[in-house]
């Protein structure tokens, strides 16, 4: 019973590591692309990719009542 609860909470550490580092991909792409006279189709597909991917990882923080603060 105890375990679970360890295994979750480093799983929800691991969640919050993941959208931080994926939020800080995707401003940084989104950075570079907006500075780009001409973005490249694989940039903006890179950036489409991961900004899904920001928005899944929310997702199941939501959907497993995780936040920062807890």
């Amino acid at each position: 019973m105890f375990g679970r609860r360890k295994v979750d909470k480093e799983l929800n550490q691991e969640l919050l590591l993941n959208i931080k580092k994926t939020k800080k991909e995707w401003e940084d792409l989104n950075n570079i692309i907006e500075q780009s006279i001409e973005p490249s189709e694989e940039g903006l597909a890179e950036l489409a990719v991961i900004k899904a991917k920001y928005f899944y990882l929310l997702r199941e923080a939501r959907v497993r009542g995780v936040n920062a603060l807890s």
